[in-house]
């Protein structure tokens, strides 16, 4: 999977252990791609279509979370099989204000899938990161999008 001219970065392997998804700039962006495991040379999927960065698997694995170009958490629902299928993805919220670094995880879920944990970026050099608990976060998309 090594490749010296690219960028391959923040990998994380799903929970069932079948797939690692992983940041790559191979096309001239960072983008989010899968790849079986642990024959990492075999098949390579692309996730993220507009910039991808910190792939985080849900703990249950039907979804992969990572930061689109346009700073949102992003939510890619995988189809369960052998064979590796994003079903439909989808902006859950502005990641923006928060820290973020291509090539580490600023971000996680709770265990239950329903709680993102953040580190909030300090307004000054010198200021305390804060713990920033999003709860509800379904509930407050649904009202926001008005279904």
């Amino acid at each position: 999977m090594a490749s010296p001219t690219f960028y391959q970065i923040a990998p994380a392997l799903s929970p069932d252990g079948k797939w690692l998804a992983y940041g790559s700039d191979e096309t001239g962006r960072l983008e989010i791609y899968v790849r079986p495991f642990p024959e990492t040379q075999g098949a390579r999927y692309t996730v993220s279509r507009a910039g991808g960065s910190e792939p985080v698997w849900s703990h249950s694995g039907n979804e992969l979370f990572y930061r689109d170009g346009a700073n949102r958490l992003v939510a890619a629902e995988i189809a369960p099989g052998p064979v590796f299928r994003v079903v439909t993805e989808r902006a859950l919220f502005s990641t923006s204000g928060y820290v973020t670094d291509n090539r580490h995880w600023h971000y996680t879920v709770s265990p239950d899938d329903r709680t993102f944990y953040f580190v909030k970026s300090g307004a000054q050099a010198g200021a305390q990161n804060e713990l920033v608990v999003v709860l509800n976060w379904f509930e407050q998309l649904t009202r926001m999008v008005g279904r």
